[in-house]
């Protein structure tokens, strides 16, 4: 597998993921996410910026935390699926995922003055979707928690 390449930027020219807000490689206005394999977890490093700030200017905005988690936990259902068919993200067929269900708690405010970082893992796997559970840490502090069920979409290959 390549791991030095970003999940993000593997996928087809043709996917449609690459447009997505949060996780879109070709999204100028996104918050362009990468994501890379660490082990069997998948992280992303995220700083932000201060328009992406909640009420207080030193808060992330709690949509936008939302998003990270949300994206980044898709990307490490459709990393796994390639992994779990044997092939390098966007090699041969497109796989893709879609959210069904994301849950997010709030655990204590995130601040914005650092780069912030996502770990992910997959907890279960079924024969169309993906269960994916993201931490977010701010200062090496949990900040916000998440779980998102990702169904494939499309055919299976």
């Amino acid at each position: 597998m390549n791991e030095k390449k970003a999940f993000q930027d593997l996928v087809s020219a043709a996917s449609p993921r690459r447009h997505c807000y949060g996780c879109g490689a070709d999204n100028v206005r996104g918050l362009n996410i990468k994501s890379y394999w660490d082990g069997d977890e998948a992280v992303c490093r995220w700083t932000p910026q201060p328009f992406h700030s909640s009420g207080p200017s030193d808060s992330l905005n709690g949509g936008v935390a939302a998003t990270l988690i949300d994206c980044h936990s898709v990307y490490t259902a459709v990393a796994t699926a390639y992994k779990l068919e044997g092939r390098q993200i966007g090699e041969g067929n497109d796989i893709d995922y879609a959210t069904a269900k994301l849950t997010v708690t709030y655990l204590k405010r995130t601040p914005m003055d650092t780069t912030l970082e996502l770990r992910s893992k997959v907890v279960k796997k079924g024969n169309r979707s993906i269960v994916v559970e993201t931490v977010l840490r701010a200062h090496g502090e949990e900040c916000v928690r998440g779980e998102v069920v990702a169904v494939r979409v499309g055919p299976a290959t």
